[in-house]
């Protein structure tokens, strides 16, 4: 014999279907990562990953897809479904220097990359083995610079690889100071910093993750940042805004990351990640997990002012190209 259902049992399925459905609609958020697993990008996508998932009431996913400097993941972002499923950590070289460098890439940073939030900020640190400093004089940058006109082609400084932040702010620092420097490549600033303190090189240009624990223990010795203004994490560094007099003082390198969606994407979805990720970075231990990897949380008041920033970025990259002499290989 068949029960016919209570009015209270129907009432309840009427009020479940609509957040079932919901719920089902909720497919899981990809989080594209443009560099491999185990970085500093990759850490800080886990970090906002975890702490997103709850706050979207959605399953958050990394999705590695490194190669070609970060565009093989760009790229992916670009032509991503604009449904609200993937959201993309792009990084300020990707949006400013690449389109100077590969004028023929697969998509336009402007047209085919939506920005949600700016979600970190840092710059490029120099940093010189401390024994060889105290050796040398090099108390500050004008002194390092100094050394290097008077010994050209001495000074070895180690640098994230062709076309990178660091070779770019590296490169446009011995230009607009008329030095000579040899530049070395390296794949990981971890090794490059261990030539550092081994005094097989002199110093390294790299993002403040990998030199900020030597210069912590005095084995390094931290001599500015690229940015007009200090670096919040690293407040006791000068930056290259500060030294008045010297030509590297007009020159501000900063390197954020931009969250993105593929272009196409509806207001409503553009607004509601906003919110999410704005939310997550407001939180102290979102803070507190970001310091080990060196970066700043910043995010940006809305989507538009985001836009505007990316917008005002490029002719600063184009020129920071140009000044740097780099080329994409």
């Amino acid at each position: 014999m068949r029960t016919r259902p209570t009015r209270r049992a129907v009432l309840a399925a009427a009020l479940a279907a609509p957040i079932l459905a919901r719920a089902q609609s909720r497919r899981a958020l990809r989080l594209i990562v443009p560099f491999p697993p185990g970085g500093a990008v990759d850490s800080l996508a886990r970090i906002l990953g975890e702490r997103l998932a709850p706050v979207l009431d959605q399953p958050v996913v990394v999705d590695n897809r490194s190669g070609a400097g970060g565009l093989i993941g760009a790229d992916a972002v670009a032509k991503g479904p604009p449904d609200g499923t993937m959201l993309g950590i792009i990084g300020a070289a990707t949006f400013g220097a690449a389109p100077v460098l590969q004028p023929s890439m697969p998509f336009d940073p402007r047209r085919d990359l939506t920005p949600v939030t700016q979600i970190t900020d840092s710059a490029v640190v120099i940093a010189v083995n401390a024994r060889h400093a105290d050796e040398r004089g090099w108390h500050d940058l004008p002194a390092l610079l100094a050394w290097a006109k008077r010994n050209p082609g001495t000074l070895r400084i180690a640098y994230a690889g062709p076309a990178t932040v660091s070779h770019l702010a590296l490169a446009a620092m011995a230009k607009l100071a008329a030095v000579d420097i040899t530049m070395v490549p390296y794949r990981g600033g971890a090794h490059a910093a261990t030539d550092v303190l081994a005094g097989t090189i002199d110093g390294s240009a790299d993002l403040p993750s990998p030199l900020l624990p030597h210069i912590e223990t005095g084995q390094m010795r931290a001599l500015a940042v690229s940015s007009r203004a200090r670096l919040a994490l690293a407040p006791a560094i000068p930056a290259f805004g500060e030294l008045a007099g010297s030509p590297v003082s007009e020159l501000d390198i900063r390197s954020w990351n931009m969250m993105t969606l593929p272009p196409g994407t509806q207001d409503g979805e553009i607004t509601r990640l906003h919110a999410a990720v704005v939310r997550v970075a407001g939180e102290p231990s979102f803070r507190e997990a970001l310091r080990p990897l060196a970066y700043d949380p910043v995010t940006s008041p809305s989507p538009q002012a985001a836009a505007a920033m990316v917008a005002a970025e490029m002719p600063r990259w184009r020129r920071l190209v140009e000044l740097s002499g780099a080329t994409a290989g």
